[in-house]
């Protein structure tokens, strides 16, 4: 009798025990989950304090966008890749400034629909 006792017991302590391991396993995995979480967003927001800088923004506009203080005079040294033998070197006919300034004369001049 003892031991259909404790079957019974056993049997019905195996679903909840199996229920809660699997809990806390979700749960490590979710927790493992927001600490990576938690650090891409402190290296987010690291860098958008990096980026946000006014010194920064300064380099980025004198690299990107090739642009200077007024009391500066900026040069920009041009250094072209030997081209191989046979191959033609091909230079771009208008800068991309010229480029821009072209599409916005044709659709300037584009009949309106």
């Amino acid at each position: 009798m003892l031991v259909i006792v404790l079957c019974a017991i056993a049997l019905s302590l195996a679903y909840p025990v199996r229920e809660y391991i699997a809990e806390r396993r979700q749960i490590d995995q979710l927790q493992a989950q927001n600490a990576a979480i938690a650090a891409q967003v402190r290296y987010l927001e690291s860098e958008q304090r990096a980026l946000t800088s006014p010194g920064r923004i300064e380099q980025e506009a004198r690299d990107s966008l090739h642009m200077c203080f007024p009391d500066q005079t900026c040069y920009e040294v041009i250094s072209p890749a030997k081209p191989h033998a046979g191959t033609p070197v091909r230079l771009a006919s208008t800068p991309w400034y010229g480029r821009l300034w072209e599409s916005v004369r044709k659709a300037d001049g584009a009949p309106s629909r």
